[in-house]
């Protein structure tokens, strides 16, 4: 039996890739979490845009997912 192995993503400064994903649908956030958390990512999930944010501006992450049309704070105002 062969079992796959899925690559090990380094982040910036040479450990896991930090990664937040902001999506409002729980299960699709949740199902990206646990593709990323395979591929040996460190994720954190923040359901909408104010407490994404907040995240964001506490912690240094390498990539955040994020949806547009969140509740509480748009997807573009959390860009901004």
């Amino acid at each position: 039996m062969t079992v796959a192995r899925w690559p090990v993503a380094r982040g910036s400064r040479g450990g896991s890739v930090r990664v937040l994903v902001i999506e409002d649908d729980r299960e699709l956030a949740e199902a990206i979490g646990v593709g990323l958390r395979r591929a040996q990512m460190a994720v954190d999930v923040a359901f909408d845009g104010s407490s994404g944010l907040a995240r964001a501006l506490v912690n240094d992450y390498d990539v955040i997912v994020l949806d547009r049309d969140l509740p509480g704070l748009h997807g573009d105002d959390v860009c901004a």
